[in-house]
């Protein structure tokens, strides 16, 4: 049994990066139906479980101050990448479709609470709440939405259990409707997004071992002072001092993404690594009591997904989008920046660029309507 940090953390870095270099390695299908960070938080879990390290106040002070501060280093380095005037450039149809779609997820995450809502007492909304940041953004805003409401380790395999197998069967839908776009777009009366033209943001070139140090002390500083700024703003019952040093953090990525640092390479890569190394910390806390709960989650993504859908395709037909432009869009809510392009260039290569600043777009503001749908929820269970 472990009783110390540093092999604790040996440990960690060891399981953060097994998965993920797996995937690359082999490509095993698996990992299309639970992806690295889902493996990744499922094994550390059973590790803790298992009893290989002991919590004691050591390993426990370090587990909060790890979390603490990676969080919104996190964050920041993920908005670094965000381009809004890109993003404003794409033009009032594609971010009419981009509103369409995060309000048919917003109502279809408060209808399905409260359809379920006697068998979701007490603080078991948590898991819907934090997915919802999720289903805008990605992975990153569901941790930040679940360190803003104060969730429970436990409930977070919740949200990413559902977030895996449900993203998993939608993508499989959105690829499966393509041939279907002429009849849909003869039914919403639109027209083909397919010649749509945005232009490609530059690459920056390799990541160096210079780079890495210089983004990853720049973002730590950045959550120190976010951290020390969030003890002097007022807080409440769901906006809390964590809450703020999240908001100021991301604020800062999207400030820093317009100046020239944007263009220096390595942010990417070190918020991927980042991300993953945060998900195995939270499940070195965690075990696997409530598990049971599982099937009642996906029921629940299930319905979210189905309702969202339904009044996505009333949106289309009421404002005239077309079946690429929804495709891409709600994938960009609930599968993020990695998968989104994939699909755009299934559908028409030159929406490659719209898929991917609308994902971005999503990664902006998956927080904000994640804490927005937890304040919805949190009012209902109190109802």
């Amino acid at each position: 049994m472990i009783h110390t940090v540093w092999p604790y953390l040996a440990v960690m870095l060891l399981v953060a990066g097994l998965f993920p270099a797996m995937e690359r390695r082999f490509g095993w299908r698996v990992f299309n139906v639970l992806p690295p960070i889902v493996l990744t938080y499922l094994l550390v879990t059973a590790l803790a479980v298992v009893g290989l390290w002991q919590i004691n106040d050591e390993i426990r002070a370090t587990q909060s101050m790890l979390v603490s501060h990676m969080v919104p280093a996190l964050l920041f380095l993920l908005m670094i990448n965000c381009d809004l005037r890109a993003i404003f450039a794409l033009g009032p149809r594609v971010l009419g479709v981009f509103a369409c779609t995060s309000v048919s997820l917003f109502i279809a995450f408060i209808a399905t609470y409260l359809l379920y809502k006697r068998w979701l007492p007490g603080d078991a909304w948590h898991p819907l709440a934090a997915l919802s940041g999720s289903w805008v953004g990605g992975t990153a805003n569901m941790i930040a939405v679940k360190q803003g409401i104060g969730m429970s380790d436990q409930h977070l395999a919740m949200s990413l259990l559902t977030d895996a197998l449900c993203y998993s069967m939608w993508v499989v839908v959105l690829f499966a409707v393509a041939r279907l776009a002429p009849a849909f777009n003869r039914f919403t009366r639109a027209e083909s997004s397919g010649d749509l033209q945005v232009a490609e943001r530059a690459a920056t070139g390799p990541t160096t071992s210079d780079a890495v140090l210089l983004w990853l002390g720049m973002a730590l500083l950045v959550s120190a002072l976010a951290a020390w700024v969030s003890g002097y703003l007022p807080t409440s019952a769901m906006v809390s001092a964590t809450t703020w040093t999240i908001l100021l953090a991301t604020g800062a990525g999207l400030v820093v993404a317009h100046t020239p640092l944007a263009r220096f390479p390595g942010a990417g890569t070190i918020s991927g690594a980042l991300l993953i190394s945060v998900v195995a910390v939270l499940a070195s806390q965690s075990n696997f009591h409530g598990i049971g709960a599982a099937p009642l989650y996906l029921l629940c993504g299930v319905t979210i997904i189905a309702l969202h859908a339904i009044l996505l395709v009333g949106f289309a037909r009421l404002f005239r989008f077309d079946l690429y432009l929804c495709g891409i869009s709600s994938l960009a809510h609930i599968g993020g920046v990695a998968a989104t392009p994939i699909l755009a260039a299934s559908y028409s290569r030159a929406l490659v660029p719209v898929g991917i600043l609308l994902a971005l777009l999503g990664y902006i503001l998956g927080t904000g309507f994640g804490l927005l749908v937890a304040s919805v929820m949190s009012a209902l269970a109190g109802s």
